[in-house]
């Protein structure tokens, strides 16, 4: 009897590094991701590295062209959401196109600017690549000066990377509780998988591993109520300032922030066509 031929879930097996990620047509810096892997045991997958740790498990789709997967989260702020992707297997390159949100699946390995889709490129972690991810210095402890460097390059440097300037009274992490953006809520199981973190003078807010804002900011409490400036540092608005307000209640943070160049709010609302967005954040 000949032996069984492996199928694709067998070949994924083990620990896959990312070398490189796309997400929403903005490509990450080389290194960016470096302590990033996708674990597959049996039918189970670990994700670690993006911000907070997700398990769950992964479906091959069989006849499906190109080839379809989904990931089901069964842990972490996605619990209970299935993403639909798309994949690739070329001996130890592993490349995925996975739609972050919504029920549409990717029908190619592209993103593009509020698509929601983020594009990765793995490689099987062996010995000999531990090895040199030790002697490059490409890890999860990389140099604050690396890390600055590729932030002035124009990359986006992950806030659990690096902390600029002294903390703020907005320092540290907070789960998101509501969200209206353009007068429209966000919904309730993309809330749970928001969250905001801020590292001196550094804010981003992170759609499990998706980065939705990247900036530098500086606040102003002689006003009232009390403004909140934004310069994005990476994707689609890199470059471009926004205003807002803010206030703190206890261990609750509401801002209202107006679109790139729009005036700043006077109040805390958003409605439909004024492209501002009301969010509102609890101390974690």
């Amino acid at each position: 009897m000949s032996p069984k031929k492996p199928t694709d879930l067998d070949k994924l097996q083990g620990t896959w590094r990312v070398t490189a990620l796309e997400m929403d047509g903005d490509e990450r810096p080389d290194g960016a991701f470096a302590a990033a892997t996708i674990t597959i045991h049996g039918a189970e997958f670990t994700s670690q590295g993006m911000g907070d740790a997700y398990t769950g498990t992964i479906e091959l789709l069989p006849g499906k062209e190109p080839k379809a997967f989904d990931l089901v989260f069964t842990s972490g702020p996605p619990q209970g959401m299935r993403n639909h992707g798309i994949y690739k297997l070329a001996g130890d390159t592993w490349t995925i196109c996975l739609a972050t949100r919504g029920d549409a699946r990717p029908k190619r390995f592209a993103t593009r600017p509020d698509s929601g889709l983020a594009l990765e490129t793995l490689e099987r972690e062996t010995d000999a690549r531990r090895r040199t991810t030790r002697t490059t210095g490409v890890s999860p402890k990389a140099s604050k000066e690396a890390i600055a460097a590729r932030a002035r390059a124009g990359g986006a440097a992950r806030t659990d990377d690096l902390s600029i300037g002294a903390p703020t009274e907005i320092e540290g992490e907070w789960p998101m509780v509501s969200g209206v953006f353009d007068g429209r809520p966000l919904a309730d199981e993309m809330v749970k998988w928001c969250k905001r973190v801020t590292r001196g003078s550094v804010t981003q807010i992170l759609a499990g591993p998706q980065t939705m804002l990247d900036a530098n900011f500086t606040l102003d409490a002689a006003h009232t109520p009390r403004r909140i400036d934004y310069v994005n540092r990476s994707g689609k608005n890199k470059g471009k300032k926004q205003a807002g307000i803010y206030e703190i209640v206890g261990d609750m943070l509401r801002i209202c922030t107006a679109p790139p160049g729009g005036k700043r709010p006077t109040e805390f609302a958003s409605t439909k066509g004024d492209g501002r967005s009301l969010t509102i954040w609890a101390k974690g």
